[in-house]
């Protein structure tokens, strides 16, 4: 058998998203398992419609997440003597021929079909031997002479057998009348030339696979297995949009996710391996099998992947966090308040509780920021004149102790609270509404711990004066 060889061929007609980064991802997974070989190719024969912003965002998606290729990018602008070549072996064969329909011909035809109950499909009034050809002078395209009998018939790697009548199979163009080859034809020749082994794609390519079967064979060819993976959809069921979520992969990047952990999610997508929920980059490697993926549509739960992220994020030492986090607020334009150490031990009072590096950096903005963005609501209910005698008396403990740490912290508000017989809770809300403005927070001895000595007592002379208005 000869090497494996896979491809990701997207078009950059749009921003990369995540049906097209599993896509990319299995490619790679299975070339990766067998030690082949994965390219990739940009489809850019839709010059109306492509852009080079695009093109920049595939690439960028795809080193951000780690999907790296062996060869390429190839261009398919780049290639048009193969497909000139090509086109001209089909048509001398036979195989292919030139038809001069109009468009306004071609519409007439579907309307007048569609009347009268019947196929709507191109009526072969040009091809040889079927109709009375093409009429000279015009402008013509070149169609692909499909089968008028039998059935194409491929094996799917994931659906199994699939078979397409010969009534189902128009004939195709596969050149336009200025001489612009089609999707159908430059992805079979490209496939060929390239030595592609199996084309892994979405559902959506079905229906295109006989046509590329057709080509392949006319041009003598073998065709190469192929592997059409079922949609991604929302909970909703409906297939994946903005809606559901980020358009572009790069949106996960920027919300502050691990692109490990983006890629693990997206392998779970349809395809498992036993109970295991998360996998090394060497064992998706090891475990990928193009066979084990479900036909059924997998389904895009964005919870899962918060979760999942979240385990990422925990597993990284305090270290390795706060480096994520200046390297995240750093392509933000923003730089981090304190030294590395510091940094550490404000993300580990944060981290069991935000699933994104996005929502850690937002909830650190009281450790980084002095100017609080306070929550009316908690200071209307706890920055009370009831509260200022238990802050003032707070700020007396505080400026008295010979060290600052938890411990120390604690016994300093355990004193208070029971000078003035109040619960701890009585003395901990106001103080923590005081000194991050709102009534979430990690514990308040932690907190107070981290932002240091005269940072705590500034916001807390400005919690009394709030309290007193």
């Amino acid at each position: 058998m000869p090497p494996m060889r896979t491809r990701f061929a997207p078009s950059p007609t749009g921003a990369l998203h995540v049906g097209g980064v599993r896509t990319a991802l299995f490619s790679q997974l299975m070339a990766r398992r067998s030690q082949g070989s994965f390219l990739l190719r940009i489809e850019d024969t839709d010059r109306k419609r492509s852009e080079d912003r695009y093109i920049d965002g595939i690439l960028d998606g795809l080193r951000w997440l780690g999907i790296d290729w062996d060869e390429g990018p190839f261009f398919q602008t780049q290639r048009s003597d193969l497909y000139r070549d090509a086109i001209g072996k089909l048509v001398a064969s036979g195989s292919a021929y030139p038809c001069s329909c109009t468009p306004e011909e071609l519409e007439k035809h579907r309307e007048e079909a569609k009347a009268a109950g019947t196929r709507t499909s191109y009526d072969r009034h040009c091809r040889p031997g079927v109709g009375p050809g093409p009429i000279e002078g015009r402008p013509t395209s070149i169609r692909m002479a499909a089968p008028l009998e039998g059935e194409v018939v491929f094996y799917d790697e994931i659906k199994g057998r699939i078979a397409f009548a010969a009534e189902e199979i128009e004939d195709f163009v596969i050149a336009r009348s200025d001489g612009t080859p089609t999707y159908q034809l430059v992805v079979a020749v490209d496939d060929a030339d390239m030595e592609i082994t199996h084309v892994v794609r979405g559902d959506d390519h079905v229906n295109n696979t006989p046509k590329q079967i057709l080509i392949y064979q006319a041009l003598g060819l073998e065709p190469p297995a192929f592997a059409h993976l079922p949609l991604v959809l929302g909970k909703d069921k409906k297939r994946l949009s903005k809606r559901h979520g980020a358009a572009s992969v790069l949106e996960y990047r920027d919300l502050g996710y691990y692109p490990d952990a983006l890629v693990n999610f997206l392998a779970r997508l349809g395809w498992s391996h036993g109970d295991q929920e998360i996998f090394t980059r060497d064992e998706l490697v090891e475990k990928f099998a193009i066979d084990d993926v479900n036909p059924a549509a997998g389904v895009f739960d964005a919870e899962k992947l918060d979760w999942l992220n979240a385990q990422y994020l925990r597993a990284r030492s305090p270290d390795e966090l706060a480096a994520d986090l200046r390297a995240f607020a750093a392509r933000e334009g923003t730089e981090l308040r304190g030294d590395a150490a510091w940094q550490a031990r404000m993300v580990s009072t944060l981290r069991e509780r935000v699933a994104t590096l996005r929502e850690l950096l937002d909830s650190a903005r009281y450790y980084l920021e002095d100017d609080l963005v306070f929550d009316d609501a908690a200071v209307k209910k706890l920055l009370t004149p009831d509260a200022a005698p238990l802050l003032e008396a707070l700020i007396a403990r505080l400026e008295g102790l010979h060290s600052w740490n938890v411990e120390d912290l604690e016994a300093a508000f355990r004193a208070v609270a029971d000078a003035h017989d109040q619960k701890l809770g009585k003395l901990a809300q106001p103080v923590r509404v005081a000194v991050t403005g709102g009534k979430q927070s990690p514990g308040i001895f932690e907190v107070l711990d981290v932002l240091g000595r005269d940072r705590t007592l500034a916001r807390l002379r400005t919690g009394v004066e709030t309290c007193r208005g």
